[in-house]
């Protein structure tokens, strides 16, 4: 087959990885990638968002599957286009991809089908929020309805903090995500990231996974992209993952395709384990970044098959394996992140990096330039091990990003310490 990857961050470059492993792979390309996606692909300097240049790239080179990585392109109708010109791609429609692209969208539909979340309202002016806040007191959660680049949330702990974030949103921090903003109770409870396989009626669901949000150790700093992961999480119990399934997942399937936009692709949920039971907080309409990595590692499964029985509607009879190792990765940033942060800086090591045991390193914002590899994003690497426990894991991970030598950057030392505290707890 002959596939083209949309995409350049680690996320893709996990995917990159994995597809590249299939033997139904022929010819692979991925726009625009990166220099570590290069060792798997051929890059392409396309440009995504140029919908008329990808069709154009694909009916050239008789392009049979383009796999969409991040958001963007999504939420912009990349997939309506594509299938239009006749060439299959995986990823939910526009109006679906909504479930990500609109906050308010999301919460329409759970109101709509009885899917359990925190109680909400919507809002296109910054009185009208201040004035709710005022009546709510705090905590509050203040969302940007667009896409912000995964920063467009902030859980307030005092009212004025609220008041700031409204303000911040409705002052055009986040352009045009920003011009309705949906305020929402908050949750307390441990949050966990559930992924699904879908077909438009038919989901399956993938490994567990954790993410870290915030910045820096013991969860303090500012909510970033994921400074890390793991796979599986043991706050995903037998009973847990069947209520997100019976009580979320499915529920959205259903409730999109009775609306007559069948969601395809992955729908990846946002979940915090309440006292009351699983409750959702978001949706995303495509793999996390970095859970895709963990869960990639955790495989056993091709994955190109999965893509075409999800684009085509035959995921019922389908089935997904995988590896019981636990996976970690460790997000290496720049220093700065998620603020300002200086591109451009030489990263060493990686070669001395990749030998340690079972490590993976994928490149989520780098350039390759007169043989050296440059820092070029805010989240720069993903060092991901595989180990019997999250605890070997998670040591692996680290004697390799201890071997890369970036001055200019920096990573949490912590990650998976809540899958590591409950390990010692049993042994």
């Amino acid at each position: 087959m002959h596939i083209l990857l949309l995409g350049s961050g680690g996320r893709e470059h996990a995917l990159a990885w994995k597809i590249a492993a299939s033997p139904l792979v022929t010819k692979f390309w991925c726009a625009p990638g990166n220099a570590g996606i290069a060792r798997e692909a051929e890059c392409v300097a396309l440009d995504v968002a140029d919908h008329a240049a990808v069709i154009d790239f694909c009916k050239k080179n008789a392009v049979e599957l383009v796999v969409v990585g991040p958001e963007t392109p999504l939420a912009a109708g990349i997939v309506d286009d594509l299938t239009a010109a006749g060439i299959k791609a995986f990823g939910p429609n526009k109006i679906p991809a909504q479930l990500e692209s609109s906050k308010g969208f999301t919460k329409a539909l759970c109101t709509e089908f009885g899917i359990p979340t925190g109680a909400y309202k919507r809002f296109t002016n910054a009185d009208d929020a201040r004035a709710y806040v005022q009546s709510q007191g705090a905590p509050i959660v203040v969302k940007a309805d667009g896409l912000a680049a995964g920063k467009g949330v902030v859980v307030a702990k005092s009212v004025r903090e609220a008041e700031d974030a409204i303000a911040m949103m409705f002052e055009g921090a986040f352009g045009e995500a920003g011009t309705e903003v949906v305020i929402e109770e908050f949750l307390p409870g441990r949050e966990i990231s559930f992924f699904a396989l879908c077909d438009g009626e038919t989901a399956i669901p993938l490994a567990s996974a954790q993410d870290h949000k915030r910045v820096f150790d013991h969860d303090v700093g500012p909510n970033t992209g994921g400074m890390g992961a793991y796979s599986p999480t043991p706050l995903v119990t037998p009973v847990i993952h069947d209520a997100i399934m019976a009580k979320i997942i499915l529920p959205t399937v259903a409730g999109m395709k009775q609306r007559g936009t069948p969601f395809r692709g992955i729908l990846y949920a946002g979940i915090m384990l309440t006292t009351q039971g699983p409750k959702l907080f978001e949706f995303n309409v495509r793999f996390g970044d970095p859970e895709c990595q963990v869960l990639m590692l955790r495989m056993m499964s091709d994955i190109v098959p999965a893509f075409l029985a999800a684009c085509d509607g035959q995921l019922k009879n389908f089935d997904l394996r995988w590896y019981p190792e636990s996976a970690l990765t460790v997000v290496m940033a720049a220093k700065g992140y998620p603020g300002d942060y200086q591109k451009g800086t030489e990263i060493k090591g990686l070669d001395d990096a990749a030998k340690v045991d079972t490590v993976e390193i994928f490149h989520a914002g780098t350039v390759a330039k007169d043989g050296a590899i440059l820092a070029n994003g805010g989240r720069v690497l993903n060092v991901c091990a595989l180990g019997a426990t999250v605890t070997e894991a998670q040591a692996r991970a680290y004697q390799a990003v201890d071997l890369i030598r970036w001055p200019e950057g920096f990573c949490r030392r912590d990650i998976g310490w809540q899958a590591v505290e409950a390990e010692k707890a049993k042994s």
